[in-house]
């Protein structure tokens, strides 16, 4: 897979005030951070208005929405948005789809269609919108009247291999939620699969979920409280495909339906741990640069990351970045 060189980017959750997004958006930048991300999910806090004002206050990093769905916000309407939001940053936004959660969708009220099928169809009518063209089957005045965008990446959030295939056949990125990262191998084999002969650039970008304090014990405490909430959300299959104790992941998911969380919480063992990185700068970064060993290109930092965003990113811009690009640097020149 052809890809471009080192990148760094960070992701935080749905919700996310539009303050802090801007103040972790301002640091990162500053740190040398490529990227930066905010969710979107539906009957949370918005996110675009957080991408809008990032991009204001800032002047080189790029900024991602991950992810709008094209069933709540009508693909016409995301074109619109992202045409809009590259005029004002000078082509810095970045458009991440996906399918959306099927459960928020039905709580408002929404039947989607598959998961798949509504991604790529709203991905090519957006695509055909920001190029200046009509979308297939639309009226033939339904165009942007104000012109084509300027060129706009757009990146799918994905996890399963139908997903991730979708990517690599028609995005120019993937967000490719990796849990855990050391089947990165695989999210990229399913990525390669769906892009068959296709040879322009594209972007994976190695989704994790980190946890890093000076504290090695905190930040594991804190990744453990990241993890108890979504173990009935993982597919047995893949669990066991990545080499876990299927068991201990029912059982922590019976004690959050229960009502334990302190309970679930505690029951997240080393193993579980797995799914993500945790520990202090030493321990982060040697999990990371087995990430690059083993040709990873973009590594992208999710929550919980720590005690405070701008926190995390301080450690992760001053210690561990220059860390992997000296390491990057170094297998390059062998």
């Amino acid at each position: 897979m052809e890809q471009p060189g080192l990148r760094f980017g960070v992701r935080l959750s749905s919700g996310t005030p539009v303050s802090v997004f801007r103040d972790c958006a301002l640091a990162a930048e500053e740190l040398g951070f490529d990227q930066i991300w905010t969710g979107n999910d539906l009957l949370r806090r918005s996110g675009i208005v957080p991408v809008t004002v990032a991009l204001t206050a800032t002047r080189r990093i790029l900024v991602g929405s991950s992810v709008l769905n094209p069933v709540s916000l009508h693909p016409a309407e995301i074109a619109m948005l992202a045409a809009q939001l590259q005029e004002i940053s000078g082509g810095r936004y970045l458009l991440g789809l996906g399918a959306g959660s099927e459960v928020f969708l039905r709580w408002a009220g929404l039947e989607p269609a598959r998961p798949v099928p509504r991604t790529r169809d709203g991905l090519r009518a957006i695509r055909a919108l920001l190029e200046g063209g009509v979308p297939e089957g639309w009226h033939e005045r339904a165009v942007l009247k104000d012109g084509p965008a300027l060129p706009t990446p757009i990146y799918i959030g994905a996890m399963g291999p139908k997903m991730l295939a979708l990517a690599g056949r028609e995005a120019d990125g993937v967000l490719a939620l990796c849990l855990p990262p050391d089947r990165i191998d695989w999210f990229a084999a399913r990525v390669d699969e769906g892009r068959g002969e296709r040879t322009d650039p594209f972007d994976l970008a190695c989704c994790l979920w980190v946890s890093i304090d000076d504290d090695r014990d905190a930040a594991r405490a804190r990744l453990a409280a990241r993890i108890a909430p979504y173990t009935g959300s993982l597919a047995p299959e893949s669990l066991a495909a990545g080499g876990f104790d299927v068991e201990r992941f029912a059982h922590v998911q019976s004690l959050m339906t229960a009502g334990d969380t302190a309970g679930a919480i505690a029951a997240v063992d080393d193993g579980m741990l797995r799914l993500g990185i945790a520990g202090d700068i030493g321990d982060v970064t040697d999990r990371c640069l087995q990430l690059i060993a083993s040709g990873v290109r973009h590594i992208s930092f999710g929550q919980p990351l720590g005690a405070s965003p701008v926190g995390a990113l301080t450690l992760l811009g001053r210690h561990v970045l220059p860390a992997l690009r000296a390491a990057s640097s170094s297998l390059r020149s062998v």
